[in-house]
Formats: C-alpha cells, sequence, structure tokens
C-alpha cells in the first residue's frame, strides 16, 4: 500500500486521479438516469437500450481516429479541462430544456456531441499519464487511474440506482454535469504539462509541420504504427475480445435484472457495485504484485478464469435467482476480469512512443468499442429468440478457449517473459 501512497502524493497525479473518481461517479448518474428513460418508454426491451447506447458509440469511429492526431499535437492537460467544461454545459441541457421534449432526437444529438468530446479526451487521459509519474510507477499509476473506474462502479452505480429511482432521471444528469465542472477545475490546477505541448517558440514550427503533414497522414501513420507493433496488435485482439464479451451480456443482463428483480435501477446499480467492488479488489492486487508477473501470461490467466466464472454466473442464477448469490457472484468476476486492462494499458506505455500514444489508445478506442457496438446489437437480437442464461454461457466458454489456446500458442514465445 505504501508504493500506492508514494504515487498519489504526486499533486498533479493525485488531481487527475481524484478528477476521474468524481466525473465517472457522475457518468454512473447520467447511465442509470438514460437506462431509466428508456425503462419509462419502452420496459424491457433490448434493442431500445442498444438504440440509445449506439449514440454514445458512434463518435468513436467518426471522431476517435481524428481524437488521436489531434491529441498528439496539442497541449493534452488543455485538452482534457476544455472537453470537461463543455461536456459539462451540455449535460446540463438535458435537463433543463430537453429532458420532457415529445421527440428524443435533440436528446440523441446531445448525447452524440459529449461522447464526441469525450474521444478527445479518454487518450488524453491516458497519454499524459507517463508525463506525470515516472517510469518505475506506471503500473501502480495505471492500477490506480483502473480503480479509479472501480471506485466509481462501487459507489456510483449502487447510489445512482437508488437516487434515479427515488429522485427521477432529472437528477442524475444535474449531478453529471457537476462532475464535469469539477473533475475540469482539478485538471486545470494540474501544473506539470504534457511533453507534447507546443508553446509561443514553437508555433511557427507547427505551422510549418501542418502544412507539411497532414492530419490524414498522421492517422496513416499511427495506424501503420498500430499495425507493425506485435505488442500492440496482441492488446488490441486482448481488447476486442473482453469489450465483444461485454457487449453481449451487457444488454442482457440489463433486462435480466429489470424482469427478475422489478426494478429498473435500484437493484441493477447495486449488482454492478458488486462487480466493481470485485474489480477493486482485483485492481489493488494486481497493481501491489503484478510486477513479479508476466503482463501477457496474466491475461491468458484472467481470461480463462472470467470465461469459467461466467459460466458459473448464468447457471447458479438460472435455477437461483436471489439477489445475494448474484451478488456475490459478481464480485468474484470482477476479481478475475480486473487484470487484463491493466496489464495490456502497461505493455502499451512500455513498448509505445510518446508522439504515437494518443494515436495508439484512439485506435483501441476504436477497437473495443466496434467489439461492444456489434456483439451488443447481435445479443440483443439473439436475446428476443434464445434464452439469457444460454448467450451468458457461450459467451464464457468463447473466453476461456481464447485464453487456452493462446496459453498453447505462445508459451514458447521469448517475449512473453
Amino acid at each position: 500500500m505504501s508504493k500506492f501512497t508514494g504515487v498519489l502524493k504526486n499533486r498533479n497525479f493525485f488531481f487527475l486521479w481524484l478528477g476521474q473518481i468524481i466525473s465517472q461517479l457522475g457518468d454512473r448518474l447520467g447511465q442509470m438516469a438514460l437506462i431509466a428513460f428508456v425503462y419509462l418508454k419502452a420496459p424491457g426491451s433490448a434493442i431500445e437500450i442498444a438504440k440509445v447506447l449506439s449514440f454514445t458509440i458512434m463518435p468513436v469511429f467518426l471522431i476517435g481516429p481524428l481524437a488521436g492526431a489531434y491529441v498528439d499535437r496539442w497541449d493534452r492537460r488543455r485538452t482534457m479541462y476544455a472537453c470537461d467544461f463543455s461536456r459539462a454545459a451540455l449535460v446540463l441541457t438535458i435537463p433543463l430544456f430537453l429532458f420532457y421534449t415529445k421527440y428524443m432526437s435533440p436528446i440523441y444529438l446531445i448525447i452524440f456531441v459529449v461522447f464526441c468530446l469525450g474521444r478527445f479526451f479518454v487518450p488524453a487521459k491516458l497519454s499524459i499519464i507517463p508525463d506525470l509519474v515516472d517510469k518505475k510507477d506506471l503500473l501502480i499509476a495505471n492500477s490506480l487511474v483502473n480503480i479509479t473506474g472501480m471506485i466509481a462502479a462501487i459507489l456510483g452505480f449502487g447510489i445512482s440506482g437508488v437516487l434515479v429511482e427515488w429522485c427521477g432521471a432529472r437528477s442524475g444528469f444535474y449531478l453529471d454535469a457537476l462532475s464535469f465542472l469539477v473533475s475540469g477545475t482539478l485538471i486545470f490546477l494540474i501544473a506539470k504539462r504534457s511533453n507534447a505541448t507546443m508553446g509561443f517558440k514553437k508555433v511557427s514550427k507547427e505551422i510549418v509541420e501542418v502544412i507539411k503533414k497532414s492530419v490524414l497522414q498522421e492517422i496513416k501513420d499511427g495506424i501503420l504504427y498500430f499495425i507493425n507493433n506485435k505488442d500492440i496488435r496482441f492488446t488490441a485482439g486482448v481488447t476486442f475480445i473482453l469489450w465483444s464479451a461485454l457487449g453481449s451480456i451487457y444488454v442482457v443482463l440489463i433486462v435480466f435484472v429489470q424482469k427478475t428483480l422489478h426494478s429498473a435501477t435500484k437493484d441493477l446499480g447495486f449488482l454492478v457495485m458488486f462487480l466493481g467492488i470485485g474489480l477493486f479488489l482485483g485492481s489493488l492486487i494486481y497493481g501491489r504484485f503484478g510486477q513479479r508477473l508476466s503482463h501477457y501470461k496474466t491475461i491468458f490467466s484472467s481470461l480463462v478464469l472470467s470465461g469459467i466464472m461466467l459460466i458459473v454466473f448464468a447457471l447458479t442464477i438460472q435455477h437461483y435467482p436471489y439477489f445475494l448469490i448474484a451478488a456475490i457472484l459478481s464480485f468474484l468476476l470482477g476479481l478475475l476480469v480486473s487484470p487484463i486492462m491493466i496489464a495490456s494499458n502497461t505493455i502499451i506505455h512500455n513498448v509505445s512512443d510518446n508522439e504515437m500514444r494518443g494515436k495508439i489508445f484512439s485506435s483501441l478506442e476504436i477497437v473495443m468499442h466496434l467489439g461492444f457496438l456489434l456483439f451488443m446489437f447481435i445479443s440483443g437480437l439473439l436475446a428476443e429468440r434464445f434464452s439469457h442464461t444460454l448467450i451468458l454461457v457461450v459467451v464464457g466458454c468463447l473466453f476461456s478457449v481464447l485464453g487456452i489456446i493462446n496459453f498453447i500458442y505462445h508459451r514458447e514465445i521469448p517475449w512473453l517473459d
């Protein structure tokens, strides 16, 4: 725990970490507000949930490639707080002006623009970490950033599920806007700038560079860099598998909980909270002891074990549909799956050049959301014809089989160690 404390004593990293805890707490409230809104309009419809979520994912494909190129040009700190302040203003318009409109298109448009801004924010956040901490602290820092999401899941989903059910969806949007404002303020207070910062002395050089090398050329360079690096290709494959599985089970689990426990958001929030506790604890354990292990073998092990646990979850809940059992199994699933993204991000930080990180993380955003969106709709359609349990079991089997195949195929490759 002393290693975590040492990294958090870094003022700049602490502001980044704390800001993300706050903004992601707000995000959970916003997500619950959207789920509650869909529940009121079309209760029990996995396809309607998928439709709303698609507006949060489409910006990844439309904006992601451009965002990565510009993030590597711009001051990453400025990019982040500008995105947060803009998102705060946009989210605030939903409860103030658009919540009770008869037409959904204005709300879809606001959601779309908010997540377009997020496509700049995410690669900037992931790229700035090596500029804020020493290389020896990268694994700890990535664990803490991952823990940010876990804390948000533990507190945010549980609290937001209750708040939205009691106070209404509008409250979720108000608090989401406030969280973006606080996060942007904390990032604004970060003193150390990214190495990618362009000061006044470099403006003329930047202008010449823009003339010589277009953004489209930078995107092409980023894609080639992505394809030609075996470690990055590997993490892209793992990311696609993980987020495809998440997309497959996401809408299925939402509808399952709503139908079984007869609650729009409250029990769903608590169930995800237990998943978050498992992710949080798993991140702490891996962050503390993960430096002794191969990142690649850790990923393979997590794929196998989390696949088995997903199968156990589905079959157990089919016969014993009790919230307490579901909560315990959700905790264990989070514990087993947590090392995957931490190990993947650490691999990328270790093998990538600083000026390419924004493009790489934007490309990974495209990969993960492509898998999520594609399999979310496939799962939503299959859920109309097949049981939810069968879908979860199939996904768990695929997870485990892919982990075992990678263990067998890569066991003799020296870069695994």
